[in-house]
């Protein structure tokens, strides 16, 4: 039996006035314009620069303002021209490029550089915490500006990808080094990198067994050669060996071993980190003395202290030198050697870094949403707010959670 509706009601329930409507909302856009700076690069050490012109012509694109100091490509084998195209401003001056809002450069900057700055600007740069000083730290505290060190920026995973593309860099490019001095050409051995058929290999033996060993350990195993790794960290040599894929010589840093090792090496590399504001191992100059004329030693740990006794830190222009007739390449930053190649990795990530900046609204805003790149800040606004740098300079420090939870 069917229920009567009551008049009117069919009308009633067929009336659009009765259903939700959709429509078209404002919805605010928090993306924020980009006033980017890229300066020439001072140091003598320091050939890369922060963004190729690719991602200058990707951030353009996307409405950035970017300005670079005429010649900061050169070093990269980039041309004024190449980033001219890719819609970037060509300042003929310093002081131009520093009145940008984001200071884009590798080296952290000098103290002329510094001054240039203004407060309110952001400067994203190297810290290099074994050269730093206090005197730097409080000039750029002074200007009262935002200050982040690259090499401390974390991806979501916990690792740091500028530290990781640059030790992968480094380890590669050491075993063509160690190659080239082992060359009669060089006064070296006279010995090939890896080996061939009926002939024993080259000994290699790394210090350390982080990203650099395992770069170094695959460039060196491919050629052939006998490769002995030592870290006092079994995690990390069990995690080498898996990365490698292969059955590898591992060791913790036991003296007697270790030594016995490197009087055979034809080859040392020296990749430990730092441990509580110290190499952990340091290999003595009496052992040094006992290696094979025309052995070479590679220490990439050189800019943190060094991991041999007998190393002295050495240029680009004057990469090497000889102590017991051993051949000791002691340049700090060795992925400068390949300009064009770490421009590129650090462009790939720094431009994401960027966008994001741009999504945010701004610095401030990337900084309160994502922790990730919170860990990269020592300076917020003036004030340092990174406990181990005012530890070692015994100076006062603030929380940046604290400062950025109250920032407006």
């Amino acid at each position: 039996m069917q229920e009567a509706v009551p008049p009117g009601f069919e009308s009633l329930a067929t009336s659009r006035a009765y259903f939700t409507q959709e429509s078209m909302l404002a919805v605010e856009t928090r993306r924020r314009k980009l006033f980017i700076g890229l300066p020439r690069e001072s140091s003598l050490q320091e050939n890369r620069l922060g963004l190729t012109p690719e991602a200058v012509k990707h951030l353009i694109n996307e409405g950035h303002e970017i300005v670079l100091e005429s010649g900061a490509g050169e070093p990269s084998k980039y041309s004024d021209h190449e980033f001219s195209e890719a819609g970037a401003t060509i300042a003929y001056s310093q002081k131009e490029v520093y009145e940008a809002d984001i200071i884009l450069k590798v080296a952290p900057p000098t103290t002329d550089e510094i001054n240039l700055m203004r407060a309110g600007q952001t400067l994203i740069s190297a810290l290099q915490f074994g050269s730093l000083t206090g005197d730097y730290i409080a000039s750029l505290t002074r200007k009262k500006i935002n200050a982040i060190a690259f090499e401390l920026i974390k991806d979501p995973s916990g690792a740091r990808p500028v530290v990781r593309a640059m030790s992968e860099i480094a380890g590669s490019t050491v075993m063509l080094i160690a190659a080239e001095y082992l060359a009669r050409s060089n006064e070296g051995k006279g010995i090939i990198l890896g080996g061939i058929t009926g002939v024993p290999p080259s000994q290699v033996v790394i210090l350390g067994a982080g990203t650099v060993a395992e770069y170094a350990a695959r460039a060196a195993t491919g050629l052939g050669a006998e490769v002995k790794v030592f870290d006092n960290h079994i995690y990390k040599l069990r995690r080498l060996k898996q990365n490698l894929g292969t059955q590898l010589y591992t060791s913790t840093l036991d003296t007697y071993v270790l030594n016995q090792q490197i009087r055979r090496a034809d080859v040392v590399i020296g990749a430990l980190n730092v441990e509580e504001g110290r190499i952990p191992f340091m290999v003595p100059e009496s052992v040094v003395a006992t290696m094979a004329p025309g052995s070479v030693i590679i220490d990439v740990s050189i800019d943190q202290g060094g991991c041999f006794e007998t190393s002295e830190m050495t240029s680009h222009s004057k990469p090497v030198f000889r102590k017991y007739d051993v051949v000791h390449y002691c340049v700090p930053n060795v992925a400068s050697r390949v300009p064009r190649t770490a421009t590129g990795a650090l462009s790939n990530i720094f431009t994401p870094i960027l966008q994001e900046i741009s999504q945010h609204g701004g610095v401030n805003e990337v900084l309160f949403a994502n922790e990730h790149f919170r860990a990269g800040v020592y300076i917020y606004k003036g004030s340092l707010t990174n406990s181990a740098i005012a530890k070692k300079f015994n100076m006062r420090y603030k929380e940046l959670g604290l400062m950025i939870a109250v920032r407006n």
